[in-house]
């Protein structure tokens, strides 16, 4: 923390309760920072820094998620049927990782466990270290808000809502000012290159573009993870392309674990590691 605050200038001043103690609550601190508190000079020196205590500290930080045993089950009428069959996997912190699998082996289903969307039937799982055996409806409450970003197949953006307030939303539901909220919802937009669409509305926009503002939503609050269902299905492949090169691009830059549900070899090949699910089981 000493070796990296001076190169934000007087950028800190003000927003230091208490210095982090250990890497995690170190690397956390920087990653929580917004984006217009960070300095435009110096920036640089800043990430390789972080790359440097990140690399350093790797060993010491948990797995960002895992799966021990883990099965689930639903039920249609009397019958039960197995979506997921003793799934064991690790994913690392700040891993890029596809899941690659027919329609109806058990791609969406894990994704929603680990996004706190659904509830396992069988073993456990560790989000970043702890078990969601011991979470309540608060933990999960926390995990769904300030740690995962979702972006989905359909894309589910609020039609009411503008460009800018959708990709806000996020922060609003944290609480933060409508200041605070436009000024990152801009930079977010901008970053994915949909500036010029602030204020029109989700049917107002290509599918390419729409996927492009959901992408800014789910990386707007900065989550530690990000869970990526499909993004490219209802796209063109050139679009697609277009889309998972942009999540890999805000992944890396803002170092975040993401995990990617896909049909597709092409955007699976931008990924760290592949994963092969079929009849919900990891190959």
């Amino acid at each position: 923390f000493d070796t990296i605050a001076p190169s934000f200038g007087g950028a800190l001043d003000g927003t230091i309760e208490k210095k982090p103690r250990d890497s995690r609550a170190l690397l956390r601190f920087f990653r929580l920072r917004p984006v217009q508190r960070w300095p435009e000079d110096g920036m640089r020196d800043v990430q390789v820094i972080l790359s440097q205590v990140l690399g350093a500290v790797s060993e010491e930080i948990s797995p960002m998620i895992q799966l021990h045993h883990v099965y689930k089950e639903y039920r249609r009428g009397a019958m039960p049927v197995v979506a997921l069959r003793d799934v064991c996997v690790e994913i690392p912190q700040g891993e890029f990782c596809a899941l690659m699998g027919p329609s109806g082996s058990g791609k969406s289903t894990l994704l929603h466990l680990v996004a706190g969307l659904d509830w396992m039937t069988a073993g456990d799982m560790l989000l970043d270290g702890r078990s969601c055996l011991a979470f309540g409806d608060r933990e999960w409450t926390h995990w769904r808000r300030e740690e995962v970003g979702i972006v989905f197949q359909a894309f589910h953006l609020i039609p009411g809502l503008s460009i800018e307030e959708n990709v806000a939303l996020p922060l609003r539901l944290r609480g933060e000012s409508s200041g605070s909220t436009r000024t990152q919802a801009v930079e977010m937009l901008e970053k994915v290159g949909m500036t010029h669409r602030l204020g029109h509305r989700s049917h107002e926009l290509s599918g390419g573009e729409q996927q492009r503002v959901a992408i800014a939503r789910a990386f707007v609050h900065r989550p530690r993870l990000i869970v990526a269902d499909e993004p490219t299905g209802n796209l063109d492949r050139s679009t697609g392309e277009i889309i998972v090169s942009l999540l890999r691009q805000c992944a890396k830059e803002f170092g975040q674990t993401v995990l990617l549900a896909t049909h597709s070899l092409n955007a699976a090949q931008v990924a760290d590691r592949v994963l092969t699910i079929r009849d919900g089981q990891l190959e």
